[in-house]
C-alpha cells in the first residue's frame, strides 16, 4: 500500500521503534509461554511483521532464515486462501509446507492476518521447532527418510483458529499424529500466545497514531531499506567471488557452490554447479536457500538497516531445480536446516566477506565461517510414567565464531544466522532428559589458526540416566566428519572437523573427562542413523572450530603463548603451525623467527632470505583481502613484503605458488580421509599464505575476478 502521509521525524522515530518492539515483544511470549527447551533454552525460534501484501515489513530476532520464508508463506495464504475458507479476523493458519515456503516439516509457522477497524492491515507471523511432527524418525529430523512422504505432517495452509475461536478438530487430529502430543501442544499455545501479543500491540499502535501514520512508515522504512543497500553495495567493488564447500553425506559427497556477482547496486547469487539433489534429507527447497542466503545478509550487510522486503529487492537468486538448493518433490528435506541451508549460510558469509575484502572502507566487516555445522544430537524414548518423549540437545546451537578482520573468533560464541541463539545449561538437560553429561569442555587446537584465530568448539559426552535400566533412543545426523566447514579466510584454515563416536560398555564409573580419557567398544565417526544407547554407555559429540582469518604466522606470538597459556592452543600446534617458539618464560623470539623462515621456505620451495616484519608498502585504493592489492598499473602486489608477481588483467592465483596439503596440516581434530585436501596460494616472494581453500580431487582453484572499484 502506498501512502502520501506527512510524518515528522520524532514520530517516524517513535512508530519504527515500537513496531521493532512489537517483534521483540512476541519473541518474548513465545520464550516464556513455551516448555520446549529448545524454544525458551535454544532460542529456535522468530517473529516477524508483514504487511497487508505478504512483504517483510520489520524482521525480528531468531533464526533468520525464516524472515523471507516465512514471507512467501503468508502470500501464499492471501493468494490461495482468501476466499475460501477465508482470511478473517481472529483466524490464524498453520503452515509448514517446504516445496512451498518452509525451511523443514518440525519447523512450524503460525500466521496470524492482523485487523484494525474491520479491514486487513498486515500479519504477523512467528514459528517454533516443535518437538515432534510425525515423521518416521522421532524429532522430525529423519536421517532415515529416504523421501518427502516419510517426514511427517506437512500443510500449505491449515486453519487452526477461526474468528478467535480453537478448532478443536483440527489440534487435536494434528496431536494425534505425533509422538509427545503434550509438549507439541505447548509449543502451538506458545505460537499462538505469541501472535495474539502481537496483535495487541498493533492495534494499540494503530490506534495511537493512525493507521495511515504507521502504514506510511512502515512503507517509508522499506524504501530506506533498499535505498541503503543499494548504496552500500554501490560502495562496494563490481566483480564476481566464488565460494564452495562439501557436505560429507553417508556413502557420497554433495557439492555446494555459489558465484556472487556485484554489479552496481544489485547482488546476485548464483549456486549453478551444486549437486543433484539425493535421497537423504539434507537437499533444500528453493525458499529454504532464499531464506539461508539472506541470514548473514542481514546481520553483515544490513546491520545498520531496518530489516525488511527492502533489503530483499536488490538481491537475486539462481538455484538451478533439482539440485541440493532447489530440489523437486518427493526429495527428503527435514535435514535440511542443518544440511544445504547451513551450507548456503558459510557460502554466503565467505563470498560477502571477500567482497568486503576488497573494500578499504568495509574490510574489517570481513569474517571467517561461524559454526559451520552442527553436530545435532535428538533423544527419544519412555519417561518415568512411560510417556514417550522426544528431547533435542541444545548443544547444537553453541558453535564457535569464525575470526574477523580484526578481531579473534568468539570461543564457543555461537552462529551469524541467529544473533539470539543459547544453549542449556546440563542441569536444564539432566532435569529434561533422562541423561548424565560426563563432561562439556572446550577443544584445544579446534579453532581454525590465522593472524586471528577461530574460536574453539566444545565436546561432550552422556550416558543414559534411565530407571530401570531402559535404553535411551539418540538420533544422529552430523556433517563435517570428513570435511571441515568453518572455513578460513584470506590465509586462514578452517576450524577442526565434526567428530562423533559411540562406546558401548564404556568407563561411566570413572568419570571420563575428555575424549582421550573415554574408553569401551568404541565406534568412531557415525554420525547418520538411530541407535539405542544401553547403561553404561557413552556417547561422545565434537563440534566445528570457527575458521581462522589471515596467515597463522602473521599471528602476533604473544597471542599464540596467550592461547597456550589459556589452553585453547598447544605447544606443537604453536611451532608447527603458528611457527612459534619459547618456553617457561615466554616466547622465544630469535627461535620464533627461526621457525617462521622455515615455514616460509617450506611454502616458496626455495630458501627465504627476505625481511622479518611486514613491509611498508604504500596502500592503493584497490584491496584484494587482508594481503593483497591492484596497483595504480594493475598488477597484483604482495602487501606483505611488496613484491609485484602477477601482470595486470592476469588471475593472481595463477602466479601464485599452489600446493595441495592434507587437510591435518591446519591441526588436530582434522581427519584426513584422503578425499579432501587444502589447496594453498603463496606469495612467491615471501611465502605469504594468501588463500587455503578446501578441495577435493581434481577441483579447480577459485579464481575471483574484480571487475572496478569504486571511485576513492
Amino acid at each position: 500500500m502506498t501512502t502520501t502521509v506527512d510524518v515528522d521525524p520524532v514520530t517516524f522515530e517513535i512508530v519504527k521503534h515500537k513496531l521493532v518492539q512489537v517483534t521483540d515483544e512476541t519473541i518474548i511470549a513465545l520464550e516464556n509461554v513455551s516448555g520446549s527447551p529448545i524454544t525458551n533454552e535454544g532460542h529456535d525460534m522468530m517473529a516477524s511483521l508483514y504487511k497487508a501484501d505478504g512483504g517483510l515489513m520489520v524482521g525480528g530476532v531468531g533464526f533468520l532464515h525464516h524472515l523471507t520464508s516465512a514471507a512467501q508463506a503468508v502470500k501464499h495464504i492471501i493468494e490461495h486462501f482468501s476466499e475460501d475458507p477465508g482470511v478473517g479476523e481472529g483466524d490464524t493458519y498453520f503452515f509448514n509446507d517446504s516445496y512451498t515456503a518452509a525451511l523443514h516439516p518440525p519447523d512450524v509457522y503460525m500466521i496470524s492476518p492482523i485487523h484494525y477497524g474491520g479491514e486487513l492491515r498486515g500479519f504477523v507471523a512467528n514459528f517454533v521447532h516443535v518437538t515432534d511432527i510425525g515423521a518416521i524418525d522421532p524429532g522430525g529430523f529423519s536421517p532415515n527418510a529416504t523421501d518427502n512422504y516419510q517426514e511427517g505432517f506437512q500443510t500449505k495452509g491449515l486453519k487452526v483458529v477461526e474468528g478467535g475461536r480453537l478448532r478443536k478438530d483440527v489440534v487435536e487430529t494434528f496431536l494425534n499424529m505425533v509422538r509427545d502430543p503434550g509438549m507439541t501442544a505447548l509449543d502451538l499455545k506458545s505460537q499462538l500466545a505469541a501472535n495474539h501479543v502481537a496483535k495487541q500491540r498493533m492495534s494499540a499502535l494503530f490506534r495511537d497514531y493512525g493507521v495511515d501514520v504507521v502504514e506510511a512508515v512502515s512503507e517509508e522504512l522499506i524504501r530506506q531499506s533498499e535505498e541503503l543497500v543499494r548504496g552500500r553495495l554501490v560502495e562496494l567493488p563490481d566483480g564476481s567471488w566464488r565460494a564452495r564447500e562439501y557436505i560429507d553425506a553417508p556413502d557420497e559427497t554433495v557439492t555446494v557452490e555459489l558465484t556472487a556477482t556485484k554489479e552496481g547496486d544489485a547482488l546476485t547469487y548464483d549456486f549453478t554447479g551444486s549437486s543433484p539433489q539425493i535421497g537423504l534429507g539434507i537437499n533444500c527447497c528453493y525458499w529454504a536457500t532464499w531464506g539461508a542466503m539472506f541470514a548473514p545478509i542481514f546481520p553483515l550487510l544490513a546491520w545498520d538497516v531496518t530489516w525488511n522486503e527492502g533489503v530483499t529487492r536488490p538481491i537475486r537468486l539462481i538455484a538451478p531445480e533439482g539440485t541440493v538448493v532447489n530440489c523437486t518433490r518427493p526429495a527428503p528435506i527435514s535435514i535440511a536446516t542443518v544440511g544445504t541451508v547451513q551450507i548456503v549460510n558459510n557460502l554466503s558469509t565467505i563470498a560477502l566477506s571477500k567482497i568486503f575484502g576488497a573494500s578499504a572502507r568495509y574490510r574489517d566487516r570481513a569474517t571467517a565461517v561461524w559454526h559451520g555445522s552442527h553436530a545435532h544430537v535428538e533423544t527419544h524414548g519412555l519417561d518415568a510414567d512411560g510417556e514417550f518423549f522426544v528431547a533435542p540437545l541444545t548443544d547444537t546451537f553453541g558453535g564457535a565464531a569464525g575470526a574477523r578482520a580484526f578481531k579473534d573468533g568468539v570461543d564457543i560464541g555461537g552462529e551469524i544466522p541467529n544473533v539470539v541463539s543459547r544453549w542449556a545449561n546440563v542441569e536444564s538437560q539432566e532435569l529434561n532428559t533422562p541423561l548424565t553429561y560426563l563432561y562439556r569442555r572446550a577443544v584445544p587446537d579446534s579453532g581454525g589458526p590465522g593472524k586471528y584465530r577461530g574460536g574453539v568448539c566444545h565436546e561432550y559426552a552422556f550416558t543414559p540416566a534411565r530407571a530401570g535400566g531402559q535404553p535411551l533412543g539418540v538420533i544422529l545426523f552430523g556433517k563435517g566428519t570428513r570435511a571441515p566447514m568453518s572455513l578460513g579466510l584470506f590465509g586462514g584454515y578452517p576450524g577442526c572437523n565434526v567428530g562423533y563416536a559411540t562406546f558401548r560398555g564404556g568407563n561411566v564409573d570413572e568419570s571420563p573427562s575428555s575424549f582421550e580419557t573415554t574408553t569401551g567398544v568404541e565406534t568412531t565417526n557415525r554420525f547418520w542413523g538411530a541407535l539405542d544407547l544401553q547403561p553404561g554407555d557413552i556417547q561422545y559429540v565434537r563440534f566445528m572450530g570457527g575458521g581462522g582469518y589471515g596467515d597463522p604466522i602473521d599471528r602476533d606470538p604473544r597471542a599464540v603463548w596467550a592461547d597456550i597459556a589459556n589452553g585453547l592452543v598447544s605447544e606443537r600446534a604453536a611451532l608447527e603451525i603458528y611457527g612459534v617458539a619459547g618456553d617457561s618464560n615466554g616466547v622465544d623470539a630469535a627461535a620464533t623467527d627461526l621457525r617462521r623462515r622455515e615455514l616460509r621456505s617450506q611454502r616458496i620451495g626455495s630458501p627465504y632470505d627476505g625481511p622479518s616484519e611486514r613491509a611498508a608498502v604504500t596502500a592503493t585504493p584497490f584491496p584484494i583481502g587482508e594481503y593483497l592489492q591492484r596497483t595504480e598499473t594493475g598488477e597484483t602486489q604482495c602487501t606483505w613484503c611488496g613484491d609485484v608477481f602477477a601482470p595486470a588483467g592476469a588471475d593472481w592465483k595463477a602466479h601464485a605458488v599452489v600446493g595441495r596439503w592434507p587437510v591435518a596440516k591446519a591441526g588436530p581434530h582434522r581427519a584426513d580421509s584422503g578425499e579432501f585436501f587444502l589447496l594453498e596460494a603463496c606469495c612467491p616472494g615471501c611465502g605469504t599464505l594468501l588463500d587455503a581453500d578446501l578441495a577435493r580431487d581434481d577441483d579447480p582453484p577459485l579464481h575471483d575476478r574484480i571487475v572496478q572499484w569504486p571511485q576513492p
